[in-house]
């Protein structure tokens, strides 16, 4: 983050209005495109941000899936980030200013600013782009979709139909009628043979992975599994970038802007709300005294074209929103919302009884007494991936409802929860925008939006954790890793409130182990079992593409090697649809 990430609201020098005729203006197109637009992306980054929480177990994969590597956020906040961001931001705000004095011309910073931008924010296009196109692709081809009574109908891929599952005994039913993988009224579409199979060809393509493999001299150098939607992001992402080198468009720049928010929300965590709320406190200062007591802020705001603000303009003036106004309280938000999802799984979970049985010797005789107890061990829900189900909480929808059918399992896990904690910190974002601009437009003057959007945000939701009676759940929540345990016993009282649990170990020391046990060979040296393993080949791992590999070499003849192989594996075609 840098210091024009927190540049304010700025207006033209207009002539002074009466307070009356200042909540009239609001609804100018400028002020309201500023407040929808920052409440969009947030609302776009923070439900990007979405992470199994520590509350939940890791999704099985299915048959034939690969086990997939969970995200993690690059930066976790800390203690010490709330007296070192004000001071770094600062320093560079200061450096920019009387930078700005020496050139004597804006310009030939801002074509520095615009090169340099156009190349860091093509990671944030990408990640926006990416998900914009996923979550396009689930909307043409879910895997599940409710009718108006409520049935919910399954696509199968692999067996090219659609069908149905009776509650009572669990058995799916064939629909003979639907025969292509579109919901609703497009379902009952009648196609021709050569229509159906292009159809379930183009979701293939679309949903699956391609797998791209370089081998050289018999050593597997480059692996590279992407999906159709990963390389059309990148090309909007590459082409929107040259674009806003080449013209310097407001909207592109906009876009650009939005994109580098939306992705400091995905690789960004305040890591609990008691570090995110003090981040946001000393911020708090910053902004005041940068913008009323020197002329840093409002100077290089004015003077910088670059994609570190949202500018928006109308016939009747303009207005500018730094994107630290949106990251700064945005990061809370986005953690409030994943709160919300810990706490959705949080209540899912169940307490198994287990027995544990205690030997005890006496130190008279070599006798050894084993003592049963019966405890609780949490059994923690399985996570469902946020990532697709958008399409399917929109086809499980019937109209005149706002969450799904109930037998619409995925889509309610992974995006109809509660969600108290985020609702309250939009509430309290858009009531602090509005703020802003109604002090600004009465005082003509620019002013600091996060002296009003920090005590707006963290207001609501330490205020809803008071209300709820969660303030201890709230303190004690962290991103950290120490709360994503396994096998913790508990003990329970007759009411089975949990009143005493013990220590369990962190998933990610349990997968350090297991990884530890996989290399030893259970008993094994290392060396053994790499020696076993090449005796194997490596059509014994389940690997298609390696058994060829080993194949091709294989027929090569003795002592000929595959020196150069580079081979593109499309996902599963559609061979006939009946």
């Amino acid at each position: 983050m840098s210091s024009e990430d927190n540049l304010q609201n700025v207006a033209d020098v207009l002539p002074p209005s009466p307070p009356v005729f200042a909540f009239a203006r609001l609804l100018e197109p400028q002020y309201l495109f500023i407040v929808f637009s920052a409440l969009g992306i947030i609302w776009l980054g923070a439900h990007g941000s979405l992470r199994r929480p520590p509350s939940a177990a890791p999704a099985k994969p299915k048959n034939g899936e690969k086990k997939r590597e969970e995200e993690k956020f690059t930066e976790g906040l800390v203690a010490s980030d709330v007296i070192r961001f004000p001071l770094m931001l600062a320093a560079v705000l200061i450096g920019l200013y009387y930078l700005i004095n020496w050139l004597q011309d804006p310009a030939i910073l801002n074509k520095g600013l615009r090169l340099y931008m156009s190349i860091m924010s093509l990671a944030g296009l990408s990640a926006l782009a990416g998900d914009v196109l996923d979550n396009l692709t689930s909307l043409v081809f879910p895997t599940a979709w409710a009718d108006s009574k409520g049935q919910v109908h399954h696509i199968d891929p692999d067996r090219c139909c659609q069908y149905v599952i009776d509650k009572e005994t669990g058995n799916q039913t064939v629909i003979k009628e639907k025969t292509t993988p579109l919901a609703g009224f497009f379902s009952s579409l009648v196609l021709s043979p050569f229509s159906r199979w292009f159809i379930w060809e183009l979701r293939n393509l679309s949903t699956e992975e391609w797998t791209v493999r370089l081998v050289v001299y018999n050593k597997l150098l480059v692996k590279i599994e992407l999906r159709l939607n990963d390389v059309l992001r990148f090309a909007i992402a590459g082409g929107v970038s040259v674009a806003y080198h080449l013209l310097g468009w407001d909207a592109l720049s906009n876009l650009l802007s939005m994109a580098l928010c939306y992705f400091s929300f995905m690789m960004i965590s305040p890591t609990s709300f008691t570090i995110g709320s003090m981040v946001l406190a000393s911020l708090f200062v910053y902004d005041v005294v940068m913008v009323f007591y020197t002329p840093f802020m409002i100077a290089v705001a004015k003077s910088i074209d670059a994609p570190i603000k949202l500018v928006f303009t109308s016939a009747k003036g303009a207005s500018m929103l730094g994107l630290g106004d949106i990251v700064v309280p945005g990061m809370l938000m986005a953690l409030a919302l994943r709160f919300d999802l810990f706490q959705h799984y949080q209540r899912q979970t169940t307490l198994e009884p287990v027995e544990l049985a205690t030997e005890t010797t006496t130190e008279t005789n070599t006798t050894t007494t084993t003592t049963t107890t019966t405890q609780h061990r949490r059994v923690k829900a399985t996570y469902v991936d946020t990532r697709g189900q958008w399409g399917n909480r929109f086809w499980t929808t019937p109209l005149g409802r706002l969450s799904p059918v109930r037998d619409a399992t995925d889509a309610i896990a992974a995006t109809a929860f509660p969600k108290p904690y985020f609702y309250a910190s939009v509430a309290g974002y858009a009531v602090g925008m509005f703020v802003t601009l109604t002090v600004m437009l009465v005082f003509n003057h620019g002013q600091p939006a996060l002296l009003y959007l920090v005590p707006g945000v963290t207001g609501s939701l330490w205020l809803t954790g008071l209300v709820r009676g969660e303030i201890k759940d709230m303190w004690g929540y962290t991103e950290d890793g120490s709360l994503d345990t396994e096998d913790v016993v508990v003990e329970v009282d007759r009411e089975g409130r949990v009143v005493k649990e013990s220590a369990g170990k962190r998933r990610d020391e349990v997968g350090e182990e297991g990884d530890k046990e996989e290399e030893g060979g259970k008993g094994e040296s290392g060396d053994e079992k790499k020696g076993g393993d090449e005796k194997k080949g490596e059509a014994d791992k389940g690997d298609k593409l390696e058994a060829e590999i080993e194949g091709i070499r294989n027929n090569l003849g003795p002592g000929k090697h595959e020196l150069f192989l580079l081979s593109v594996t499309a996902p599963r075609a559609v061979m006939t649809v009946t």
